[in-house]
Protein backbone atom coordinates (compact mmCIF):
# COMPACT_ATOMS: atom_id res chain seq x y z
CA UNK A 1 0.00 0.00 0.00
CA UNK A 2 1.58 3.11 -0.87
CA UNK A 3 2.20 5.74 1.70
CA UNK A 4 -0.14 9.50 1.55
CA UNK A 5 2.71 12.38 2.01
CA UNK A 6 2.21 14.20 5.17
CA UNK A 7 1.96 17.53 2.94
CA UNK A 8 -1.55 15.44 1.85
CA UNK A 9 -2.59 14.31 4.76
CA UNK A 10 -2.15 17.87 6.35
CA UNK A 11 -3.13 19.71 3.70
CA UNK A 12 0.12 21.65 3.56
CA UNK A 13 0.70 24.54 1.01
CA UNK A 14 2.94 23.07 -2.12
CA UNK A 15 5.81 24.88 -3.41
CA UNK A 16 5.11 27.30 -6.35
CA UNK A 17 4.87 26.08 -10.56
CA UNK A 18 5.73 29.07 -12.61
CA UNK A 19 4.55 29.81 -15.77
CA UNK A 20 7.74 31.71 -17.45
CA UNK A 21 11.04 31.34 -16.39
CA UNK A 22 11.79 34.90 -15.99
CA UNK A 23 8.99 34.44 -13.19
CA UNK A 24 11.14 31.23 -11.62
CA UNK A 25 14.70 33.04 -12.00
CA UNK A 26 13.21 36.01 -10.22
CA UNK A 27 11.57 33.44 -7.23
CA UNK A 28 14.82 31.89 -7.23
CA UNK A 29 16.76 35.09 -6.79
CA UNK A 30 14.35 36.53 -3.87
CA UNK A 31 14.45 33.08 -2.01
CA UNK A 32 18.22 33.44 -2.18
CA UNK A 33 18.62 37.31 -0.96
CA UNK A 34 16.29 36.13 2.08
CA UNK A 35 18.68 33.11 2.79
CA UNK A 36 21.42 35.25 3.03
CA UNK A 37 19.65 37.32 5.12
CA UNK A 38 18.66 35.00 7.70
CA UNK A 39 22.32 33.35 7.56
CA UNK A 40 22.91 36.85 9.38
CA UNK A 41 20.44 36.78 11.64
CA UNK A 42 21.87 32.98 12.78
CA UNK A 43 25.57 34.36 13.28
CA UNK A 44 26.58 32.13 9.74
CA UNK A 45 28.60 35.04 8.56
CA UNK A 46 32.43 35.07 9.29
CA UNK A 47 34.26 37.77 7.43
CA UNK A 48 33.95 36.89 4.08
CA UNK A 49 33.54 33.02 4.49
CA UNK A 50 30.27 31.81 2.54
CA UNK A 51 28.40 30.96 -0.21
CA UNK A 52 24.83 30.04 -1.50
CA UNK A 53 24.33 29.52 -4.87
CA UNK A 54 21.18 29.09 -7.12
CA UNK A 55 21.24 27.38 -10.08
CA UNK A 56 19.53 29.14 -13.09
CA UNK A 57 16.44 28.24 -14.23
CA UNK A 58 16.87 28.44 -17.73
CA UNK A 59 20.35 27.84 -17.93
CA UNK A 60 21.97 24.80 -15.35
CA UNK A 61 25.45 25.58 -16.40
CA UNK A 62 25.00 29.19 -14.19
CA UNK A 63 24.22 29.94 -10.95
CA UNK A 64 23.17 33.44 -9.06
CA UNK A 65 26.06 33.73 -5.80
CA UNK A 66 26.65 36.62 -3.61
CA UNK A 67 29.41 38.94 -4.01
CA UNK A 68 32.59 38.31 -2.44
CA UNK A 69 33.06 40.19 0.54
CA UNK A 70 29.74 41.84 1.31
CA UNK A 71 28.03 41.26 4.37
CA UNK A 72 25.35 38.65 4.32
CA UNK A 73 22.76 40.90 6.12
CA UNK A 74 23.01 43.46 3.50
CA UNK A 75 22.66 41.44 0.14
CA UNK A 76 19.70 42.43 -2.09
CA UNK A 77 18.52 40.91 -4.97
CA UNK A 78 19.79 43.22 -7.44
CA UNK A 79 23.52 42.10 -6.01
CA UNK A 80 23.48 39.26 -7.17
CA UNK A 81 26.20 37.58 -9.41
CA UNK A 82 25.33 35.39 -12.22
CA UNK A 83 28.24 33.27 -12.97
CA UNK A 84 28.91 30.37 -15.73
CA UNK A 85 30.57 26.99 -14.83
CA UNK A 86 34.28 28.33 -15.75
CA UNK A 87 33.89 31.59 -13.22
CA UNK A 88 33.04 34.17 -15.58
CA UNK A 89 30.42 36.77 -14.13
CA UNK A 90 27.87 37.48 -16.72
CA UNK A 91 25.71 39.52 -14.90
CA UNK A 92 27.06 42.20 -11.68
CA UNK A 93 29.47 44.28 -11.35
CA UNK A 94 31.42 43.08 -8.08
CA UNK A 95 33.96 39.85 -7.39
CA UNK A 96 32.87 36.17 -6.95
CA UNK A 97 34.49 34.43 -4.41
CA UNK A 98 37.19 32.19 -5.59
CA UNK A 99 36.29 29.60 -3.24
CA UNK A 100 32.46 29.62 -3.83
CA UNK A 101 33.25 29.10 -7.78
CA UNK A 102 35.69 25.95 -6.98
CA UNK A 103 33.27 24.34 -4.70
CA UNK A 104 29.56 24.74 -5.91
CA UNK A 105 30.59 24.67 -9.43
CA UNK A 106 31.66 21.01 -8.78
CA UNK A 107 28.92 20.31 -7.00
CA UNK A 108 26.37 21.50 -8.98
CA UNK A 109 28.05 19.37 -11.86
CA UNK A 110 27.84 16.55 -10.10
CA UNK A 111 24.21 16.93 -8.50
CA UNK A 112 21.99 18.23 -11.70
CA UNK A 113 19.18 17.31 -9.83
CA UNK A 114 19.95 20.08 -7.03
CA UNK A 115 18.96 23.89 -7.71
CA UNK A 116 20.82 25.33 -4.42
CA UNK A 117 23.98 24.45 -2.57
CA UNK A 118 24.58 26.39 1.00
CA UNK A 119 28.37 26.88 2.67
CA UNK A 120 29.10 28.75 5.67
CA UNK A 121 31.47 28.80 8.60
CA UNK A 122 28.96 28.85 11.51
CA UNK A 123 29.94 28.37 14.57
CA UNK A 124 28.63 25.30 15.90
CA UNK A 125 29.37 23.29 12.25
CA UNK A 126 32.73 24.26 12.17
CA UNK A 127 33.30 23.24 15.40
CA UNK A 128 31.33 19.76 15.20
CA UNK A 129 33.63 19.22 11.68
CA UNK A 130 36.76 19.68 13.49
CA UNK A 131 35.98 16.36 15.37
CA UNK A 132 35.58 14.14 12.08
CA UNK A 133 32.50 12.74 12.84
CA UNK A 134 28.87 12.36 11.43
CA UNK A 135 26.03 13.95 13.52
CA UNK A 136 24.17 11.00 15.86
CA UNK A 137 20.63 10.42 15.75
CA UNK A 138 20.15 12.29 18.79
CA UNK A 139 16.90 13.95 18.56
CA UNK A 140 13.97 14.49 16.22
CA UNK A 141 15.72 17.08 14.62
CA UNK A 142 18.94 15.29 14.12
CA UNK A 143 16.96 12.45 12.12
CA UNK A 144 16.40 14.16 9.05
CA UNK A 145 20.48 13.77 8.25
CA UNK A 146 20.30 10.33 9.69
CA UNK A 147 22.32 7.87 6.57
CA UNK A 148 21.50 11.41 4.53
CA UNK A 149 25.28 13.08 5.22
CA UNK A 150 28.95 12.65 4.49
CA UNK A 151 31.78 13.24 6.11
CA UNK A 152 34.97 15.02 3.63
CA UNK A 153 37.52 13.88 5.54
CA UNK A 154 40.82 15.77 3.73
CA UNK A 155 40.98 19.10 4.28
CA UNK A 156 43.95 20.97 2.50
CA UNK A 157 43.43 24.76 2.94
CA UNK A 158 41.10 27.27 1.41
CA UNK A 159 39.30 25.60 -1.66
CA UNK A 160 40.67 27.06 -4.98
CA UNK A 161 41.12 24.14 -7.08
CA UNK A 162 38.42 22.09 -9.38
CA UNK A 163 39.98 19.36 -8.65
CA UNK A 164 38.93 19.47 -4.50
CA UNK A 165 35.46 20.74 -5.42
CA UNK A 166 34.82 17.62 -7.67
CA UNK A 167 36.43 15.60 -4.52
CA UNK A 168 33.94 17.27 -2.43
CA UNK A 169 31.06 16.42 -4.66
CA UNK A 170 31.99 13.09 -5.18
CA UNK A 171 32.16 12.57 -1.06
CA UNK A 172 28.86 14.27 -1.20
CA UNK A 173 26.87 11.85 -3.42
CA UNK A 174 23.25 11.47 -3.39
CA UNK A 175 22.80 13.04 0.50
CA UNK A 176 21.74 16.15 1.28
CA UNK A 177 24.30 17.57 3.00
CA UNK A 178 28.41 17.28 3.96
CA UNK A 179 30.64 18.00 7.20
CA UNK A 180 33.44 19.42 5.59
CA UNK A 181 36.50 18.32 8.53
CA UNK A 182 38.06 21.29 9.46
CA UNK A 183 36.19 23.71 7.33
CA UNK A 184 32.59 23.48 8.27
CA UNK A 185 29.11 22.58 6.80
CA UNK A 186 27.75 21.89 2.99
CA UNK A 187 24.17 21.28 2.57
CA UNK A 188 22.13 20.72 -0.97
CA UNK A 189 18.35 20.92 -2.11
CA UNK A 190 15.97 21.10 -5.20
CA UNK A 191 15.25 24.61 -4.06
CA UNK A 192 17.00 27.36 -2.32
CA UNK A 193 14.46 27.34 0.56
CA UNK A 194 15.45 23.45 1.39
CA UNK A 195 18.81 23.90 0.98
CA UNK A 196 19.08 27.18 3.05
CA UNK A 197 16.88 25.30 6.11
CA UNK A 198 18.87 22.18 6.38
CA UNK A 199 21.88 24.53 6.52
CA UNK A 200 19.90 26.45 9.32
CA UNK A 201 19.12 23.16 11.14
CA UNK A 202 22.15 21.15 10.52
CA UNK A 203 24.13 23.44 12.64
CA UNK A 204 21.37 23.39 15.69
CA UNK A 205 21.93 19.88 15.07
CA UNK A 206 25.62 20.07 15.38
CA UNK A 207 24.90 22.38 18.98
CA UNK A 208 22.71 20.05 20.00
CA UNK A 209 24.78 17.17 20.12
CA UNK A 210 27.98 19.38 21.05
CA UNK A 211 25.93 20.59 24.03
CA UNK A 212 24.38 16.92 24.87
CA UNK A 213 28.01 15.09 25.03
CA UNK A 214 29.96 18.37 26.82
CA UNK A 215 26.78 17.74 29.68
CA UNK A 216 27.65 13.67 29.93
CA UNK A 217 26.62 10.99 27.79
CA UNK A 218 23.39 11.23 25.12
CA UNK A 219 21.42 8.57 24.68
CA UNK A 220 20.38 7.73 20.45
CA UNK A 221 17.49 7.27 19.23
CA UNK A 222 17.39 3.30 17.94
CA UNK A 223 17.63 3.19 14.33
CA UNK A 224 14.78 2.29 13.27
CA UNK A 225 12.84 4.85 14.52
CA UNK A 226 15.77 6.99 13.08
CA UNK A 227 14.81 5.81 9.98
CA UNK A 228 11.40 6.30 9.98
CA UNK A 229 11.77 9.82 11.90
CA UNK A 230 13.98 10.47 8.71
CA UNK A 231 11.48 9.48 6.13
CA UNK A 232 9.01 12.10 7.76
CA UNK A 233 11.04 15.11 8.54
CA UNK A 234 13.93 14.71 6.45
CA UNK A 235 12.29 14.81 2.73
CA UNK A 236 12.91 17.86 -0.05
CA UNK A 237 8.94 19.04 1.00
CA UNK A 238 9.27 19.24 4.19
CA UNK A 239 13.22 21.06 4.16
CA UNK A 240 10.98 23.58 1.73
CA UNK A 241 8.21 23.69 3.69
CA UNK A 242 10.25 24.34 7.06
CA UNK A 243 11.89 27.68 5.46
CA UNK A 244 8.61 29.28 4.36
CA UNK A 245 7.76 30.69 7.81
CA UNK A 246 11.16 31.88 7.93
CA UNK A 247 11.27 33.48 4.32
CA UNK A 248 7.53 35.52 5.44
CA UNK A 249 9.31 36.85 8.44
CA UNK A 250 12.77 38.10 6.84
CA UNK A 251 10.60 39.86 4.40
CA UNK A 252 8.44 41.40 6.55
CA UNK A 253 11.50 42.77 8.86
CA UNK A 254 13.43 43.69 5.78
CA UNK A 255 11.70 44.05 2.95
CA UNK A 256 14.61 45.83 1.36
CA UNK A 257 16.03 42.78 0.14
CA UNK A 258 13.59 42.40 -2.53
CA UNK A 259 15.46 45.62 -4.18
Amino acid sequence: MQKTPISEKLNLPQPPVFETVAEERLHRKQRLAAAFRLFARYGFDEGVAGHITARDPEFPDRFWVNPFGMYFGQICVSDLLLVNDRGDILEGDRPVNAAAFAIHSQVHAARPDIVAAAHAHSLYGKTWSSLGRLLDPLTQDACAFFNDHALFDDYTGVVLDLSEGQRIGEALGDRKASILRNHGLLTVGHSVDEAAWWFITMDRCCQSQLVAEAAGTPVAIDLDTAKLTHSQIGTPFMGWFSFQSLYDKIVREEPDLLD
